[in-house]
Order: structure tokens, then C-alpha cells, then sequence
């Protein structure tokens, strides 16, 4: 299958809050009260816990017929360490996370050498995964100066 081309845009709105949209669908996402934020949605990184999360799902709900796993419930709990000192420009440290780390929880009658299997699986085919533990090439490709309306 040739490459396929993803996009996404993101609307700075009032404060930190921003409006990201893709293929018509909208996510408010912004910052706690504590981070200079309103609390409206959840902050990019979080967000980025639940793209993992949701990407893993995906990936669990399309294979499991094919690793014979009767998959009667599927869900996954994520964390991540994040020294907010990098963002604050406060320290040395890198502004992302240092460590994500998460647990399937998988419902079903299957022997546990089908789930080992699967489990490593979904791990190898999913694509966020894939793009968090694998270095991709990050560019800007311009910067457009927008002339405010008069």
C-alpha cells in the first residue's frame, strides 16, 4: 500500500485553549487552571497518553479475531513522567516524557499463550506506538505571516 498523508490543523483560541481538527471532527484541548489553562479538555500530553491508549484499542479490536481472542473487554491504563522544568525553560531536562508506561487489561476466556501473542502484536502494529518509541523526521516546513484584517 502506498503512503498515505495524515493531516490535522490546530487554532490557537482565547488563553492556551486550541481547537485541533481533522476530517471535520473538532477536540478542545487546553491546560489545567494550574498551568495557566481553563480546564475545558485535556492538555497535549494527556492527549497523547489517549492516542496511544485509543491506538492500542484499535489495533486489539482488529486482530483479535485473527489470534482466535474472543475479546469480550479491552482497555488500557497509561502513564507518563514529565519533568515540567523542560517546558519552563527551568532546567537541562528535555520539555517531553522520559517514560510512558502502560497496562493492557484484556477480558476474554483465551489461553494465555494466545494473549502473549496478541499482546505483542498490538504492540509491533500500532502506529502511535510505533511513532512514540521510534524517531521520526520532525520538520517545520515554513512560517506564513498572516496580515491581521483592518
Amino acid at each position: 500500500m502506498a503512503i498515505t498523508t495524515v493531516s490535522a490543523k490546530t487554532v490557537l483560541k482565547e488563553n492556551v485553549l486550541v481547537e485541533a481538527e481533522a476530517r471535520g471532527h473538532k477536540v478542545i484541548i487546553d491546560e489545567p487552571k494550574n498551568l495557566g489553562g481553563t480546564d475545558q479538555g485535556m492538555n497535549p500530553v494527556e492527549l497523547l497518553l489517549s492516542s496511544l491508549g485509543a491506538c492500542q484499542s484499535i489495533v486489539a479490536r482488529t486482530y483479535a479475531e485473527k489470534f482466535e481472542v474472543d475479546l469480550q473487554n479491552f482497555w488500557v491504563e497509561l502513564d507518563g513522567d514529565i519533568d515540567l522544568d523542560g517546558f519552563f525553560g527551568k532546567s537541562d531536562v528535555r520539555p517531553g516524557f522520559s517514560n510512558i508506561r502502560y497496562t493492557f487489561h484484556i477480558e476474554t476466556n483465551a489461553p494465555d499463550e494466545k494473549i502473549q501473542a496478541y499482546k505483542e502484536f498490538i504492540e509491533a502494529h500500532c502506529p502511535v506506538g510505533d511513532t512514540i518509541a521510534n524517531q521520526v523526521n520532525l520538520s517545520s516546513s515554513k512560517v506564513v505571516i498572516e496580515n491581521p484584517v483592518k
